[in-house]
């Protein structure tokens, strides 16, 4: 299942990503394993069939990213991704679903996932999904971004009485700019060709606005932003 680290090394990386697949169906567990294993910079490190193994498994082999199917038994994929967080934090996790049902992402995205994937997404694509999570990008779409963050925009303001519990890290001018546009679903080349800097330039901001949070992942550092009310979302 798993590759040599010396081709993950060719490819110019010292380790690969480490991918945990989690979904009940084999036959999907092993479309996904296929599609992973041509990478000379991924891993398949293990496998799981429900919610319950999976996060024995990511507390045993620390993946980087792991691909969580919503809907299994024992345990389901936005409870294994809440404990998976709890025990794992610097683990991205990438929801696979049938649909993009807003209740669903809405409460995958509150348990810790970095994003989604529909099911029948093409296959060559899942490389560079769990690429871009890695680098800490977000797989939701605009739209969807924008009705998570108006959620917790309106939970926020439910708690306009409450007063920070502990003193919020300042953010930068430039750094609440991109955290704005973050908020909007746009990726990092769209970011840089809005604020006119570079790519590299944004990732260095990004960077550094999930280390002043203590984040691991962009939606969590906007869902943070709102409740913590740095970022007004209109």
């Amino acid at each position: 299942m798993t590759r040599p680290d010396e081709a993950a090394r060719a490819a110019g990386r010292s380790e690969p990503i480490r991918v945990l697949i989690v979904d009940d169906h084999a036959l999907i567990r092993r479309s996904l394993e296929l599609a992973l294993a041509a990478e000379a910079d991924i891993e398949v490190v293990g496998e799981a069939s429900d919610g319950q193994e999976a996060v024995e498994l990511a507390d045993r082999l620390m993946p980087d990213v792991v691909l969580m199917d919503v809907r299994m038994p024992k345990l389901d994929g936005i409870g294994a991704t809440r404990k998976i967080k709890e025990s794992v934090p610097s683990t991205r996790i990438i929801m696979l679903t049938v649909s993009d049902e807003e209740e669903d992402l809405f409460e995958a995205i509150k348990a810790g996932a970095t994003g989604y994937l529909l099911k029948d997404v093409q296959i060559d694509e899942v490389p560079d999904a769990v690429r871009g999570v890695h680098e800490g990008q977000s797989l939701i779409n605009p739209a969807m971004a924008a009705k998570l963050i108006s959620e917790f925009a309106n939970m926020s303001r439910k708690e306009a009485e409450r007063p920070p519990q502990l003193p919020v890290p300042r953010l930068t001018d430039r750094e609440m700019e991109v955290l704005r546009l973050v908020a909007k679903g746009m990726n990092n080349r769209e970011i840089a060709k809005d604020l006119f800097i570079s790519e590299n330039t944004v990732k260095n901001h990004v960077r550094n606005i999930l280390e002043k949070l203590q984040l691991h992942s962009r939606m969590e550092a906007v869902v943070y932003a709102v409740r913590e009310r740095l970022l007004e979302i209109t």
